[in-house]
Parts: C-alpha cells; sequence; structure tokens
C-alpha cells in the first residue's frame, strides 16, 4: 500500500461460523485514496460492519488482505458505541488522552461533546445514546486519526444535533486531511458530504469511486421507449409510453429523451434497487 493510499483489500473474505454459514465478504477489492470521505453504502447484511471491523483489525479475514494504517493511526466507533459505563466523561476523555501520548488533541475532543446536554462528572451510564454518540466521537477525533472508520455514527441522533455533529466532522476531517470511511442508511446525510462511494450488496463492491466520476458516468433519461444500446441500463421503467431510465453510459447518449445528471441519492437507490432484483 503507497502513502497515497488509505485502505485496500484485495480479494477480501470474511465467513463466520466456518463452513454451516455464509460469506459477510467475498472476493472483495478496492483502493481509497487518502484524504477521501468514503460513504460505505449498502442494505442489511451487506457486509459493511464486517468490513469496518477487518479495517479496524478486529477481525481477520478468511481469505485475502485488508491493508490499513497501525492501530495507533486509526479510529473506529462501532455500532454500539462500546464505552465503560462506571467511568465519567471526563475520565473517559482522560482515558484517550492518556493511551494517545503525544497525538491526543483536547481542544477537539472537548469541541465534540459541548453542547451535549451532560457534564464532564456526568457517568457514561447515565448518557443517552445521542451523547453516547458524541462521548464516542470526541475519543475518535481526539485521537487525530489518519483513518476514521464510522459504522452508522449518526443514527442515534436528532436531525439538529446529526447536522452540527456531521458540519464538525467534515471541517475536521478537511482541515487535518483525515481520511473517513462512514457507513450510513441516511442517504442525506451522504449528499455533499461525502467525495468517494463504496456500494456492497451480497458481500461483494458493486460500485467503486469518485462520487464526481460515478454521477458522470451515469445519466437519467426520459422519453418515448427506444432501443438504450449500447449503453448499460442500471434501472428502467415503463409508464404507458413513457421511459425512464439510469444508465451507465459508453461515449454520448443520443436519442430521443430528455437528459439529466443523476444526484447521489438518485445512483445509489437504482443501484441498491436492482441488486435487490427490482426490474431492470
Amino acid at each position: 500500500m503507497t502513502k497515497d493510499t488509505a485502505l485496500e483489500a484485495r480479494l477480501l473474505g470474511k465467513r463466520y461460523g466456518g463452513r454451516t454459514r455464509g460469506w459477510a465478504l467475498r472476493e472483495c477489492d478496492f483502493t481509497l485514496p487518502a484524504g477521501r470521505i468514503c460513504a460505505l453504502v449498502g442494505p442489511n447484511g451487506a457486509g459493511k460492519s464486517t468490513l469496518l471491523a477487518l479495517a479496524a483489525g478486529l477481525l481477520r479475514p478468511t481469505e485475502g488482505t485488508i491493508d490499513a494504517p497501525a492501530r495507533e493511526h486509526l479510529a473506529y466507533v462501532a455500532q454500539d458505541k462500546p464505552l465503560h459505563p462506571r467511568l465519567s466523561v471526563a475520565d473517559t476523555l482522560r482515558m484517550g488522552r492518556e493511551l494517545n501520548p503525544g497525538r491526543w488533541d483536547d481542544t477537539v475532543a472537548r469541541r465534540i461533546t459541548e453542547g451535549g446536554g451532560f457534564s464532564s462528572d456526568t457517568l457514561v451510564r447515565e448518557l443517552s445514546g445521542g451523547q453516547r454518540t458524541r462521548v464516542a466521537l470526541a475519543l475518535a477525533l481526539g485521537k487525530r486519526p489518519e483513518l476514521l472508520l464510522l459504522d452508522e455514527p449518526m443514527a442515534d441522533l436528532d436531525p439538529l444535533a446529526r447536522h452540527q455533529l456531521m458540519g464538525l466532522l467534515m471541517a475536521d476531517a478537511a482541515e487535518h486531511g483525515t481520511t473517513v470511511v462512514m457507513s450510513s442508511h441516511i442517504l442525506t446525510e451522504l449528499e455533499g458530504a461525502c467525495d468517494h462511494l463504496l456500494l456492497l450488496h451480497g458481500g461483494k463492491v458493486r460500485l467503486d469511486g469518485s462520487v464526481e466520476e460515478l454521477l458522470a458516468a451515469h445519466t437519467l433519461l426520459t422519453g418515448p421507449i427506444a432501443d438504450l444500446a449500447p449503453h448499460t441500463v442500471v434501472e428502467s421503467r415503463t409508464t404507458g409510453r413513457q421511459l425512464t431510465a439510469l444508465v451507465r453510459h459508453e461515449g454520448p447518449v443520443e436519442g430521443p429523451w430528455d437528459t439529466a445528471e443523476p444526484s447521489l441519492e438518485d445512483l445509489l437507490l437504482a443501484h441498491l434497487r436492482t441488486t435487490e432484483g427490482a426490474p431492470a
């Protein structure tokens, strides 16, 4: 893995429970450039949490490899936000500082916890789900990681807190060049925040690349029913004599259609519906 690469997988696979159970991931290949904000998207059971745990070094691959920064240079926030319930918020952050000497950033940690509606002497077990998220993110960002792995980080936050923390996270990542991989089901949360996309389905990579390049490679078509060759049809629907389709185009799109560039939500929903077996 080169210095310009933050995360790389080659033929990565993970199977749970031996041969009696299926593969959570299989034959995954991707390269994430350093400094990107990557949206990790896919339906439940697609392998997103498994991929993040493998990248964090908490699981070992069944086959293939995944290369990531050393443990001291990455931070991982799991869905359940595991924190010691008997520690106070202040003690939790003090532990983060002592475990990361020379790297810890008190300023960013305090910035994340401020406005959470709790004091520094509040015990972790007394925090709400959203407040635990703030403390977990403060620990992760306070570590000043090169690679930040987030598994559904904002799911238990109210919309205002989600907007505030997403802004802080994106600003901090931009300032320090942190690479972020963020799993989320909230597509509007990803729009405008992420510049790289990794879409998983059935344990395999279905889309991987720069958001800008992926959007530019797809076109939304509306108009009369006609032959879409040689373009790859991601999803199409017909209503009477009217066609609506998302295509991955090979060269200029010509024909009797109105064309538009899709939004990230258009792109993701079309690929997710198609890979889940909806009519194409």
